[in-house]
C-alpha cells in the first residue's frame, strides 16, 4: 500500500488547477488588449491600466495573504480566492466600459493573489515533507503550462469567438475548483495570528506595487520616463520597508528567512534562473512572429512544445532527486536549463519546425524539474510555525523575479537596438537579449553549489556519500559491492 496522502493526487491537481487559471489568465488577456479596446472605444495602450489594477491588487494581497490564512484557515481563504477570482472573471466579461473592467480586474487580483501563496500553504500542511517532491511536480505542471497555453488560446479565441470568452473559461473551472476543495482538502490553521503590520502592509505594496507595474510598462514603447520613475519609486519604497523590517518582531515580509540555509539559498538561486523563465515567454513568441513572419496563433503553438518538456519531466523529478540530491541535480540540471535557453539565440527561418519544436521541449523538460526543486527545497528547513511566512515572501518575490525577467529581456532588446542603430528587432537583436538572459540564469550555479551535500535529504530520500577518488575507482572497477 502506498504512503502517500490518500488525497494526494487531487490535492495536487485542485490547487495547480487554481493556478493554471490564474496564469493562464494574464497571458491570454495580453493578445485580446487590442480587440477589447475598439469594443471599449479606446487605444490599445490605454488598456494597460487593465493590467496595472491586477498588479496593484497582487502587491497588495501576497504579502498578507499567510496571516489571513493563518486567521481564518487555509482551506477556507483558498476557497473564496478561487470564488473572488471567478467573478472577478465573470464581472470582466460583463464589463460595459474600461473603468469597470479595471475595477472586475482587481477583484481578480485578489483571488489571484491570495490563490499562489496559500495554494501552497495548504499543499505544504496537507502532506508528509517525504512527499513534497512528487506532490508539488503535480501542482507546477499545470501552472507552468498557463503562460505557455496563453497566447495561443488567446489568438484562438480572437480570431474565432468574443474576447469575453477569454474570462467565462474561467468559471466551470472556478466551480469545479470549489467543490473540490470543499470535498477533499482539510482545514488547517496556523499556530496562531501574528500582529498586523500596517505601516509594512503600506510600504511593500507601494514598493511591489511600483516595481511590477514599472516591469510591465516595459514591453510598452514610449513609457521609458514613466518606467524610471516607477522603478526609482518602488526601489525607495522597498529601502523603507527594510529599516521598518529590522525594527519590528514580525513583518509581513520577513527577509530574516534568508538567514535559513536551504531558504535562503533556493530564493538566491531561484530567482536569478527566473530572469530566463520571465524573459522567454516574452521574447521568442515576438521573434517568431516579427522576424519569422508567424502569426499569433502559430507562433504560440510553437511554444507549445515548453508545456510538452514539463509534462515529460513530471515522470524523472522524484526519481533523479532521490538518486543525485538536491545539491548536484540543481547545479549540473541548472547549467543544461541555461543552455538549452541560450540555443534559442541561434532559431533562424532556415531551422526546420521539428527541431525548434524539439529544442523547446528540452527547454520546458529542463526547466520544469529545476522549479521542481526549489520549490521544494525552499522549505527544507522551515518550521510549521513558519510556513505562512515563508510561503508569502517565496510568492512575493517569485512574481517579482518573472516581472523583472520580462523588464531585463525588454530592455537587452531595446539596448541591443539602439548600439545596432535597427528601427525595428532583428535576429542579432533577439540573439543578445538571449544571450544576456540566459548568461544571468547561469550565475545560479554559484549558489547551487553553496546547499549542503545533504540538503533536502528528507523530502528527496536521497542518502548523500563522501567519495575519494580512489573509493570511485574501486567501484568502478568492481571491487567494492
Amino acid at each position: 500500500m502506498s504512503d502517500i496522502h490518500p488525497h494526494f493526487r487531487t490535492i495536487g491537481l485542485i490547487i495547480g488547477a487554481a493556478m493554471f487559471m490564474e496564469q493562464l489568465d494574464g497571458t491570454v488577456l495580453a493578445t485580446a488588449l487590442p480587440s477589447m479596446a475598439r469594443d471599449f472605444g479606446v487605444t490599445a495602450p490605454a488598456m494597460s491600466i487593465a493590467m496595472t489594477s491586477y498588479l496593484i491588487s497582487l502587491a497588495i494581497f501576497i504579502p498578507v495573504s499567510g496571516r489571513i490564512a493563518d486567521r481564518y484557515g487555509a482551506r477556507s481563504v483558498f476557497r473564496v480566492a478561487i470564488i473572488a477570482f471567478t467573478l472577478g472573471s465573470i464581472a470582466c466579461a460583463q464589463a460595459p466600459n474600461l473603468p469597470l473592467l479595471v475595477i472586475a480586474r482587481f477583484v481578480q487580483g485578489i483571488g489571484g493573489a491570495m490563490m499562489m501563496p496559500v495554494g501552497r500553504l495548504v499543499l505544504l500542511r496537507s502532506i508528509e515533507k517525504r512527499d513534497l517532491v512528487a506532490a508539488m511536480s503535480w501542482v507546477l505542471v499545470p501552472a507552468m503550462m498557463g503562460p505557455v497555453v496563453g497566447p495561443p488560446l488567446g489568438g484562438f479565441i480572437v480570431t474565432y469567438f468574443d474576447w469575453r470568452w477569454i474570462f467565462y473559461i474561467n468559471v466551470p473551472i472556478g466551480i469545479l475548483g470549489v467543490a473540490l476543495v470543499s470535498l477533499f482538502i482539510a482545514e488547517v490553521h496556523g499556530d496562531g495570528p501574528r500582529p498586523a503590520d500596517v505601516k509594512g502592509s503600506i510600504l511593500s505594496a507601494l514598493s511591489l506595487a511600483s516595481l511590477l507595474f514599472g516591469c510591465e510598462l516595459v514591453s510598452h514603447p514610449g513609457q521609458l520616463k514613466l518606467v524610471l520613475a516607477l522603478l526609482a519609486l518602488g526601489a525607495g519604497a522597498g529601502f523603507v520597508y527594510l529599516a521598518h523590517a529590522r525594527r519590528i518582531a514580525h513583518p509581513v515580509l520577513d527577509f530574516r528567512l534568508l538567514k535559513l540555509p536551504s531558504f535562503g539559498t533556493s530564493v538566491i538561486a531561484g530567482s536569478l534562473t527566473r530572469i530566463t523563465q520571465g524573459a522567454q515567454p516574452f521574447l521568442l513568441p515576438l521573434m517568431l512572429q516579427l522576424d519569422f513572419g508567424l502569426s499569433a496563433l502559430q507562433s504560440g503553438s510553437i511554444v507549445l512544445a515548453t508545456a510538452l518538456g514539463s509534462l515529460t519531466m513530471k515522470l524523472f523529478t522524484q526519481p533523479l532527486l532521490r538518486r543525485f540530491g538536491y545539491r548536484d541535480a540543481l547545479v549540473v540540471n541548472g547549467v543544461f536549463c541555461c543552455l538549452s535557453y541560450m540555443v534559442c539565440a541561434f532559431f533562424r527561418p532556415g531551422w526546420p519546425f521539428p527541431a525548434i519544436f524539439l529544442m523547446l521541449t528540452a527547454c520546458g523538460f529542463f526547466m520544469s524539474f529545476q522549479f521542481s526543486a526549489y520549490n521544494t527545497i525552499v522549505y527544507d528547513r522551515i518550521d510549521s510555525n513558519q510556513l505562512s511566512s515563508a510561503t508569502s515572501f517565496y510568492t512575493t518575490l517569485q512574481q517579482l523575479m518573472l516581472s523583472l525577467g520580462i523588464c531585463t529581456g525588454a530592455a537587452a532588446l531595446e539596448g541591443s537596438m539602439l548600439l545596432r542603430g535597427h528601427d525595428r528587432p532583428q535576429f542579432s537583436d533577439f540573439s543578445a537579449a538571449f544571450f544576456i538572459i540566459t548568461a544571468i540564469s547561469l550565475t545560479a550555479t554559484i549558489w547551487n553549489l553553496r546547499f549542503a551535500p545533504d540538503a533536502g535529504s528528507e523530502i528527496s530520500g536521497h542518502t548523500p556519500r563522501t567519495w575519494s577518488v580512489r573509493q570511485a575507482l574501486k567501484e568502478i572497477r568492481g571491487l567494492t559491492p
